[in-house]
């Protein structure tokens, strides 16, 4: 399909197809719309690429993505440093942060258990966190990984690890979504929303 364009668009185009969830057809739109866009925005854009690569790193106490040294959570003097939340990546982390009901402090693990992809427990950030638990005086570990096999796995694995240690070990709520119709909850997520019932 890119055969007519000159090669410098051919090579743009393959970059770009490159992200995740971009095929050909959307990634020729992109590099049209870079190409006609003002040079000041392009070059703007590739230094702010740029900026990323050369800046951003994990936080070396719970493996958030960070321009500093520490990321802003962990720097930030008002969280709970009693309470972790332990997410599969960054975008959980900002899931969770962007309900603006949580204010303790996160673990990132980088992945989830799922062994017929090489990804066992020590691809995931486990020991760190049972270094964290250790030397912080943790009270409670938070669960956040999704209710898929590969969370579930992985929670279960966390669980075990943890016990025995003197930390209260809790799983997010599973179940029916606010403003969610009964009737069309599947069975899976209506079988979490009984099992995890709480009293009123």
């Amino acid at each position: 399909m890119t055969t007519g364009y000159a090669l410098p668009i051919r090579c743009l185009i393959k970059e770009l197809s490159n992200f995740p969830g971009v095929g050909e057809k959307t990634a020729t739109r992109l590099a049209l719309f870079i190409l006609t866009s003002p040079e000041k925005d392009a070059i703007r854009l590739a230094e702010s690429i740029v900026e990323v690569k050369k800046k951003i790193r994990l936080c070396p106490v719970c493996f958030n993505l960070a321009d500093r040294e520490l990321c802003d959570i962990c720097r930030d003097t008002t969280r709970n440093k009693e309470i972790i939340c332990v997410v599969s990546d960054p975008d959980s982390l900002a899931a969770v942060e962007e309900s603006e009901s949580f204010k303790g402090t996160y673990h990132v693990l980088h992945g989830l258990l799922s062994p017929i992809d090489g990804i066992g427990p020590d691809k995931l950030r486990l020991q760190e966190l049972l270094d964290r638990v250790s030397k912080d005086s943790v009270k409670e570990v938070i669960l956040a990984t999704n209710p898929s096999v590969k969370g579930e796995s992985t929670a279960l694995l966390i669980a075990k690890l943890l016990k025995g240690k003197d930390v209260k070990i809790t799983r997010i709520a599973l179940g029916v979504p606010v403003g969610g119709d009964l009737r069309y909850t599947d069975k899976m997520t209506m079988a979490k929303a009984i099992e995890f019932r709480r009293g009123v």
